[in-house]
């Protein structure tokens, strides 16, 4: 089997997954898992499928006809299971007054511990009892067995009183 990646991204609308899970089934692939949100009118997704290896690139051509509905750009999947041998994962939650730069500070300290975001969503909403915007963000990472998650949280919890928000980290 091969595992493809598809990175999707268009101008929402109805029907848009299930025009790529239309070629994906006619095409002998499985539908694994997938991210895919409507943001600010464009939808954007990302979706593995496995199909067996003889029929890998007649898929991928065939998403070549989403072409103007929905851009479409297709990886081989790696195998991450080499990767993630020993891996932990370190959950932490975000919240503070809205401000430029705190994905960046947040994701340069992940860098930093070679750390890898498996999943983040991350939103801004108005504070209603004090005014302005607050940023709020979920952030999963993949820790290999290398790294201290204490040395990576005391960080986080050093950069969130420089950029004023709270780090919450879940055990």
């Amino acid at each position: 089997m091969t595992s493809l990646v598809l990175t999707v991204v268009g101008d929402d609308r109805a029907g848009l997954v299930a025009s790529v899970a239309d070629i994906v089934g006619a095409h002998g692939g499985n539908w694994e898992r997938s991210q895919l949100a409507e943001l600010a009118g464009a939808f954007a997704g990302v979706i593995e499928v496995s199909v067996d290896d003889d029929r890998a690139e007649e898929l991928r051509a065939a998403l070549a006809a989403l072409e103007g509905l929905l851009a479409v750009t297709v990886h081989t999947g790696a195998n991450a299971g080499a990767d993630a041998a020993g891996a932990r994962h370190l959950t932490f939650h975000v919240l503070g007054n809205d401000h430029p730069g705190i994905v960046r500070d947040i994701s340069a300290v992940l860098r930093d511990h070679d750390l890898s975001i498996e999943a983040m969503t991350t939103e801004t909403r108005e504070a209603a009892m004090f005014g302005g915007r607050l940023f709020e963000a979920d952030v999963m990472v993949r820790v290999p067995a290398s790294v201290d998650p204490a040395d990576v949280t005391a960080e986080l919890e050093r950069l969130a009183n420089e950029i004023q928000v709270d780090v919450s980290v879940a055990d």
